[in-house]
């Protein structure tokens, strides 16, 4: 990222950094000494940096990235799974919060630079799009604990993946590398590190030159799709079509096509 501005003076977080470049909201989990493991209190973090990128008109992607190099995240912070019992683990936790990157409207890019597993990866499953690296590195090693992933990853990988690399992934436990993560479908891209941020901020500048309402549509219509009957996704799928063919920003875009210009997209 070039020219990043860091949060208002008024916010701040303890476990994650918040920067902006233009449309892009950056947050990244700053616990390098701990491979970004996710505490609680990151957990709370990373939600008060969603909901603060989320709520700016400005920023239209939001991406979630790790400090340090080695690790996107390795996984919840152990030390407080201990103690977690069965009331506890009924709590949203992480998949409170890859909930929340699901369902946000603004689209949402997990960049993975070296470990991501466990609810660090279930992060990533909540995010629309996930970029990588390639000495990134994957894993639902919860079987080994003698748990199963509680943040997303029995619904979300094999949707994702696939039933039959999901089901190896989380019986198994065994960490994949980033080639096999790029021919499964679990990421799109694989980038060296140090072309990693900028990626992912030409991604978002890509997407903010859209009509704001279609990358929100878009995915909102395939996470319906995903859920609904065939028949009800296209049919859910044309009325969505049938509102946006009525807005200023169709009109413009189609002009702009024809004339061979820029397109000037209002939001409208």
């Amino acid at each position: 990222m070039s020219d990043a501005t860091n949060e208002p003076a008024d916010v701040i977080f303890e476990n994650v950094l918040y920067a902006t470049d233009g449309p892009l909201a950056l947050i990244t989990i700053n616990r390098p000494e701990k491979h970004n493991a996710i505490s609680l209190a990151t957990l709370d973090d990373l939600h008060g940096a969603v909901d603060l990128a989320a709520d700016d008109d400005n920023i239209r992607v939001i991406a979630i990235t790790g400090a340090g190099g080695k690790a996107f995240a390795a996984g919840s912070d152990l030390s407080e799974v201990v103690d977690r019992d069965f009331k506890k683990a009924l709590q949203p936790i992480v998949q409170g919060l890859a909930e929340k990157l699901e369902r946000t409207p603004k689209p949402t890019i997990a960049a993975i630079d070296g470990i991501c597993m466990g609810g660090g990866l279930e992060v990533a499953l909540g995010c629309d799009l996930r970029v990588a690296t390639p000495q990134s590195r994957f894993a639902t090693p919860e079987g080994k604990l003698g748990i199963i992933p509680g943040g997303g990853a029995t619904a979300r990988l094999p949707r994702i993946v696939g039933r039959g690399w999901g089901m190896e992934m989380m019986l198994m436990g065994e960490p994949i590398d980033a080639d096999r993560a790029l021919q499964m479908g679990l990421v799109t891209r694989l980038v060296e590190s140090d072309e990693l941020l900028n990626e992912v901020t030409l991604m978002a500048q890509h997407l903010a030159s859209f009509a704001p309402f279609v990358p929100r549509t878009m995915k909102a219509m395939v996470h319906f799709g995903m859920e609904a009957s065939l028949a009800g996704a296209l049919m859910f799928e044309k009325y969505a079509q049938g509102a946006l063919v009525q807005t200023e920003d169709k009109a413009e875009g189609i002009a702009a096509f024809l004339e061979k210009r820029t397109p000037q997209f209002k939001g409208k």
